[in-house]
């Protein structure tokens, strides 16, 4: 997969699939399985590291985790997230650290939060032919002046980001927690494709972080999350026949030794 790719999906019709991942283990997995897209997020603020948000992220953070994706990509397109202050200086400081993304981590593509307030970003990102993936309606580095992580019902505004993202030069725009119908009216009103999260069936594709939808963390459920397994209880029961059969004296058996 690649940009000219995504942006071709939406004039065939073809919807997108992106999924996260923060290791190389699973991003074979993920790789192997067809999906179109990875994304380095700074979910993993949350999900990796324990935190309440993703704030916390480092840009050096995302570009360990998004080297050890990198090297079990084979066919999906690879996006990583530009984290909390490292574009919001200005457009030179978002250049140089989309750079590094690329050069440093791998990454096919940068994805940054903000339509309108993030436009000359943007701009300065794909003037350096730095493929960028926008990010509107929830962003989660607003999540302190939102108050939350809240579905976002503001429609021209969202609307007007939409469009700057555009603009601004982005190939594909993920829009998070907003209503269905504005999402479908966003859809038409772009070229570019749209990846939903929690905006309902109209987008030109999804995304999900890959620890919701395998049931891997439990600690806060989004409404729009589908659990498609639930890894984390299989986990659960694997470790703790481990631990009894090692506390029973019956592993390791015969099989697993040495003689």
């Amino acid at each position: 997969m690649t940009v000219p790719d995504f942006l071709a999906a939406k004039s065939r019709g073809v919807r997108l699939t992106m999924l996260t991942a923060y290791d190389y283990t699973m991003a074979r997995l993920l790789d192997a399985s067809g999906v179109d897209g990875l994304l380095v997020g700074d979910s993993l603020g949350m999900v990796v590291q324990g935190h309440e948000h993703s704030l916390g992220v480092t840009l050096d953070e995302v570009i360990y985790h998004t080297k050890m994706v990198a090297r079990g990509v084979r066919h999906a397109l690879l996006v990583a997230d530009m984290p909390f202050m490292s574009f919001q200086v200005s457009p030179q400081q978002a250049l140089e650290n989309a750079g590094r993304l690329v050069k440093e981590g791998g990454a096919h593509a940068v994805k940054l939060e903000g339509g309108v307030r993030s436009a000359a970003a943007m701009a300065a990102i794909t003037s350096a032919d730095i493929p960028v993936m926008g990010h509107i309606g929830l962003t989660p580095q607003s999540v302190r002046r939102v108050g939350g992580f809240r579905v976002q019902r503001d429609e021209a505004r969202i609307l007007d980001d939409a469009l700057a993202t555009e603009q601004a030069g982005a190939f594909a725009l993920v829009v998070e927690c907003v209503p269905a119908d504005t999402a479908q009216k966003i859809t038409k009103a772009v070229k570019i494709p749209t990846i939903g999260i929690g905006a309902g069936v109209a987008c030109d594709g999804q995304v999900l972080v890959t620890h919701d939808m395998l049931g891997l963390f439990d600690d806060f459920k989004p409404r729009f999350v589908k659990q498609y397994a639930d890894l984390g209880q299989e986990i659960l029961r694997a470790v703790e026949g481990y631990c009894r059969e090692v506390r029973e004296g019956t592993f390791p058996a015969a099989e697993h030794s040495f003689r």
